[in-house]
């Protein structure tokens, strides 16, 4: 039996660690199916990493080596190269390696960051040949970036996540050309820094409002079909273009990682395609908590640490309590979406859990000018907040006070974000 066992070795699962053991925990255990802990950090070299946490500027490797060498201080155990098979809701783990073989193991709370994984060409159906050549953006980063391989010379983008907005730079960087970066929706996915430093800065086009319709060739990539789209995102004939290239590389969108979730009964949010999880990032079952990319998608790994870190917390505050509640709390708060609201975590709120106040994260599925985030409940407004400009793209957030959530009526409020003005 283990206190808290972890499972993911990556920033979430450093951080939450990290939180336990200064709470009082000692006995931690990280599990990891990488030969090292860093998880996704690893194969990023680039630099704009920890400017919030640690106030300066780093690479992916040298953030997580940060909070390895603070790891090395501690008590806290791991396993790597360990993949973990299914998790129960009686908090029961099996997990296999090749040191000690299947084992089942035990522990008073867990906490999931297991991250995310990419949509790959099957999920969004691309049509035409199947050459060799089609890369995931991720995996073209893992193979330029820690085995060494440069995946293509003549290289096509699509979709303007911020994986593969980078990997356009480090493509031209390692003497590749990129010849356009092609996104479907009429904005692009990703953060304004990495569409200005990695196309603009070296003038990559951005098509938006376009697509790839068909991909040619025989053993390995030869052309690309792009079309445009119309607003219901279907091609439009006669706009067809056609790129020579040998490599196309896919940025259509992450994935919370929860086959283990969905093994242990966890409640799932069909938008975020997350846990589910209340204002401390607990899940639907007691003692079990989820942070990081495995709950949403986040544009920054400092978000990361400091929701995994508030996860790392409750789960030491729900190992140390002396009366562990068999269920969770009945009385909730729930958050509803605005128009134009994708998501919004937490999904629910227990009042008598929030001492002063409650950060909600979200998304939206427009551009917005001059605008204001709302959170309203019964029609009345709780908090305001002005912004000069709100984009897909990026990660959005609002605080909610203690005063404000006693305002809350029907254990209801939605947020969501007008324009000024109107």
């Amino acid at each position: 039996m283990h206190e808290l066992i972890i499972i993911g070795g990556g920033p979430a699962g450093l951080a939450a660690a990290m939180a336990a053991y200064e709470k009082g925990i000692r006995d931690i255990l990280i599990i990891e199916r990488d030969s090292e802990l860093g998880g996704i950090l690893n194969q990023c070299i680039h630099n704009g990493f920890g400017l919030h946490y640690f106030k300066e500027e780093l690479t992916g490797p040298e953030y997580a080596g940060r909070f390895i060498e603070m790891l090395k201080e501690t008590s806290i155990k791991v396993y790597l190269d360990t993949m973990v098979l299914e998790v129960t809701k009686e908090k029961t783990i099996h997990i296999v390696n090749k040191r000690k073989g299947y084992q089942i193991l035990q522990g008073k709370a867990l906490i999931f960051a297991m991250g995310c994984r990419e949509r790959t060409r099957g999920a969004i159906g691309i049509p035409g040949s199947r050459p060799a050549g089609v890369y995931t953006a991720g995996a073209a980063q893992r193979y330029v970036n820690i085995e060494g391989y440069l995946v293509g010379k003549k290289v096509i983008i699509l979709g303007s996540g911020d994986i593969g907005l980078i990997m356009a730079r480090r493509m031209v960087l390692e003497g590749a050309k990129v010849l356009a970066c092609i996104e479907v929706m009429p904005y692009s996915g990703g953060l304004t820094r990495n569409i200005v430093q990695c196309l603009d800065d070296f003038d990559i086009p951005l098509f938006l409002s376009h697509t790839i319709t068909e991909i040619r060739g025989k053993s390995r990539v030869e052309e690309v079909v792009v079309s445009e789209v119309d607003e219901k995102r279907q091609p439009i004939a006669g706009t067809e273009q056609i790129f020579a290239c040998d490599t196309i590389l896919l940025s259509v969108g992450l994935i919370p990682e929860n086959e283990l979730s969905r093994s242990a009964g966890i409640v799932l949010d069909n938008r975020t395609n997350g846990a589910l999880v209340y204002e401390n990032m607990e899940t639907s079952i007691p003692g079990i908590f989820a942070c990081g990319n495995v709950v949403h998608v986040h544009d920054l790994v400092d978000f990361v640490t400091a929701e995994s870190m508030r996860a790392g917390a409750a789960a030491a505050e729900f190992i140390l309590s002396q009366h562990l509640m068999d269920e969770l709390t009945v009385d909730y708060l729930t958050i509803k979406n605005g128009e134009h609201v994708t998501y919004v975590v937490p999904q629910k709120i227990r009042e008598d859990k929030v001492d002063k106040k409650v950060e909600l994260f979200f998304r939206v599925n427009k551009v917005y000018g001059d605008s204001q985030i709302v959170v309203k409940s019964q029609g009345e407004t709780l908090v305001k907040q002005r912004k000069s400009y709100i984009v897909p793209g990026e990660m959005e957030k609002i605080k909610l006070s203690r005063k404000a959530i006693d305002k809350i009526q029907n254990g209801e409020i939605e947020i969501c974000v007008e324009e000024v003005g109107r």
